[in-house]
């Protein structure tokens, strides 16, 4: 992970794979200087991201949840979608994060709202940053917990400014029996020739929220909120890298026992099938006609899953995704996303084709335990 020295919002933030990579980032690199150096991180594969919103009294601190990440780690956290409660996270690593947050806010005597981001990876939680102020995702906790932060972290700023205390046994964990789904939107649609790739410089302007009593439903309602509402059936094209095809091949299991056709590009539609996915070839863009861009035209396609190959090159995929953009086909470029996208779409139509059972957010928080 490169990146200069200052930056908000990961701008100039970008994932190295190899020397020739690194060679190009540091010449388009700006600004570059002894004093302003390039940083360079290790970068952590394959990991879970999350992130806790506390309450900190400058002696101690309370935190309401954890927001776990659905795309992983190499995404920005305003671009990611997150849920709450966590779906996939060990209780022992939340106690971890949880006692990680209240031990950094009391050495760094926090009073108000605090922000901290984590990482955890061959079963070790690792920090990533530490930030004392809000967050974005502070109203989206209050919402899905039924707790006021804003209102009383400014009551433990004023407590302070009085020379008093704010007494933080008042603060109870609740249990959270339903989700809450937060999605990023971005607008691409806006600039039909940017490529709409994730990564580690934020792209989002926006965000939504879905509650529901499943993840698959909160993250199915989320989408539609975003203007960008997955299909129920149809067909779907899979193109990825080489990483990503083991998920991959979980993600089209899923989307075939939901009844949606699949078709795939070469690399992809071999490794389907030699597992034993029925699923039908189609040509990239310089293989001939007809082809992919063909098909997105021709409203063949329901749903895009396409995955960079990491590495800048002459017959890379970008014309796949903006060609979605075009012509106003979802898509999806991480394979987290494709796989909850698939749960969501699944208790779509396990919950016989509607969001039936709306209920009022008060009516939610009357379930907390």
């Amino acid at each position: 992970m490169v990146r200069p020295s200052y930056v908000l919002g990961g701008r100039g933030m970008e994932v190295v794979h190899d020397d020739e990579m690194l060679r190009q980032y540091m010449a388009a690199a700006v600004g570059v200087t002894p004093e302003r150096p390039i940083l360079i991180d290790r970068f952590l594969n394959n990991a879970i991201e999350c992130e806790a919103d506390a309450i900190a009294n400058g002696h101690d601190a309370f935190v309401p949840t954890v927001m776990e990440h659905i795309e992983l780690a190499g995404i920005h956290s305003g671009d990611s979608a997150c849920v709450i409660p966590p779906i996939s996270i060990t209780p022992q690593h939340l106690e971890l994060i949880v006692d990680y947050t209240r031990k950094i806010a009391r050495e760094m005597n926090v009073v108000g709202l605090m922000n901290m981001q984590y990482a955890i990876a061959d079963e070790r939680v690792y920090v990533l940053e530490a930030n004392p102020r809000a967050s974005r995702t502070v109203p989206l906790v209050s919402k899905v917990c039924n707790i006021s932060m804003a209102r009383i972290a400014t009551e433990m700023v004023m407590a302070a400014a009085e020379g008093k205390s704010y007494p933080m046994e008042q603060l109870q964990h609740k249990k959270i029996v339903h989700f809450g789904v937060k999605e990023a939107v971005f607008p691409f649609n806006m600039f039909p020739e940017v490529d709409p790739l994730l990564g580690p410089e934020m792209r989002s302007t926006g965000e939504v929220l879905g509650i529901a009593d499943s993840f698959g439903l909160a993250y199915f309602k989320a989408q539609e909120a975003t203007q960008s509402k997955l299909p129920t059936a149809g067909t779907v094209l899979i193109s990825v890298n080489d990483l990503d095809k083991p998920v991959a091949l979980e993600t089209a299991r899923a989307f075939a026992r939901i009844g949606f056709k699949i078709k795939a590009t070469s690399g992809t539609y071999r490794f389907l099938r030699d597992n034993g996915i029925e699923c039908e070839e189609i040509r990239k863009i310089f293989e001939g006609r007809p082809n992919i861009v063909d098909a997105v035209t021709n409203k063949e396609l329901n749903l895009v899953i396409n995955t960079p190959s990491g590495k800048r090159s002459q017959n890379d995929d970008s014309y796949i995704r903006k060609a979605a953009i075009r012509y106003k086909v979802p898509y999806i470029t991480t394979m987290a996303a494709a796989l909850a996208s698939a749960k969501g779409i699944a208790a779509f139509i396990e919950n016989h084709g509607s969001t039936a059972g709306l209920k009022s957010l008060q009516e939610y928080h009357q379930h907390i335990e």
